[in-house]
């Protein structure tokens, strides 16, 4: 090789662009390659590092896309580009193109958040509001789509700017799904696992359909009104406790705040007071096998007739047959909304299932019992 030979190679050499980026933030999701009027002369060395794809852009136009590795840019391995260019015999140096590196590695603990209360409809609270927060993470899983969709001529794209578009398809989605899950409203914050994965299946297709990949979704927190809080605290109790047992709770607990009350007549005819309604359910209980009855005729006492027996109801709630409960308890469950107007009740006697507006002991419930007026003489 002549001298000649020698100074083009080492000048054709010092003169190929070499085409790489390296990100040195934690934000940044596509990057333009700046060139002088976007010029790249034939044979310059592409690098593509791992966790970055390389898209080419003609005039606008999608062109090729680079996976990792290293390329010599040639018209063999830009075969959109030299189509779009119409190059046949190979292109002269330089070209024009515009570069974009596009970031595909994982974004995480990315924050989404309802801006404001989503109004739900509940069978025993009517219309209640709720907020939800949580995180997600992501990753471009189609660079060519995102940097054309999404990223258009922007130069420097961060995940901020996207973030704000996620974040409200994520909050429309949400509502949609907890809409049309139609849960008890105290289920959603227990069932926060089960509704994010369902939230994720839902949304996966819209994020897919700009290049991105939804990659987790999680639901944090699911909150609610304070006072709609008590309120279901307060009905989950009663839905729970037999209410024959808490009254006589209460009964023995205020015959010892009675008993405790030494001095003043009042405390000693509430503890008299409360130790015959003892006296009495404590006869009650007890079987005529023991002698009770016999005693008190023998000692004088008049001796009441039996207890009437209390009539027991049954009720439907979600398709199912519960009960039975007593008067009070049908009382407390209509206050608690577990059962309403239209719910069918039935108790011993009753031909067949009845609502309990139309049972004339329970229309009690429905308030509104008005005497009609006194006859006029």
């Amino acid at each position: 090789m002549d001298i000649f030979s020698k100074i083009k190679e080492k000048l054709t050499h010092e003169f190929i662009d070499i085409i790489e980026w390296l990100d040195y933030t934690d934000d940044t999701i596509a990057h333009r390659f700046e060139r002088y009027q976007n010029e790249i002369k034939n044979g310059a060395k592409l690098i593509v590092r791992e966790g970055q794809t390389a898209v080419f852009v003609n005039e606008g136009q999608l062109a090729d896309v680079f996976t990792p590795g290293t390329y010599d840019l040639t018209t063999q391995n830009l075969p959109i580009l030299s189509t779009l260019k119409g190059w046949k015999y190979g292109f002269n140096s330089p070209f024009k193109a515009e570069v974009y590196f596009v970031n595909t590695h994982l974004f995480t603990d990315e924050k989404w958040g309802t801006k404001s209360p989503i109004t739900l409809s509940d069978d025993r609270f009517g219309l209640v509001e709720i907020r939800a927060f949580g995180t997600y993470a992501f990753k471009i899983s189609d660079a060519g789509k995102f940097i054309t969709d999404i990223v258009g001529t922007d130069n420097n794209f961060t995940n901020f700017e996207i973030n704000e578009h996620l974040k409200s398809l994520i909050a429309t989605r949400f509502t949609d799904t907890v809409g049309e899950a139609n849960l008890p409203i105290e289920l959603y914050a227990a069932n926060t696992s089960e509704l994010s994965e369902t939230c994720q299946e839902v949304m996966k297709s819209e994020f897919l359909s700009v290049g991105i990949s939804l990659e987790k979704f999680y639901i944090e927190n699911v909150s609610m009104p304070e006072d709609l809080k008590k309120e279901i605290f307060e009905y989950s109790r009663i839905d729970k406790l037999d209410l024959d047992k808490l009254t006589k709770f209460k009964t023995a607990k205020a015959i010892e705040a009675a008993a405790k009350n030494e001095g003043g007549t009042a405390g000693a005819g509430m503890g008299m007071g409360m130790g015959f309604v003892l006296a009495q359910q404590m006869g009650g209980m007890m079987s005529p096998q023991m002698g009770g009855s016999q005693q008190m005729q023998q000692a004088g006492v008049v001796v009441p007739p039996p207890m009437p027996v209390a009539v027991q109801y049954f009720y439907a709630s979600n398709g199912t047959q519960q009960g039975p409960v007593s008067f009070e308890q049908l009382q407390a469950l209509y206050a608690g909304r577990t059962v309403n107007r239209d719910s069918l009740v039935w108790k011993q006697g009753m031909a067949a299932w009845t609502a309990l507006k139309d049972v004339e002991e329970l229309k009690s419930f429905l308030g509104g019992n008005t005497p009609p007026p006194l006859p006029s003489n």
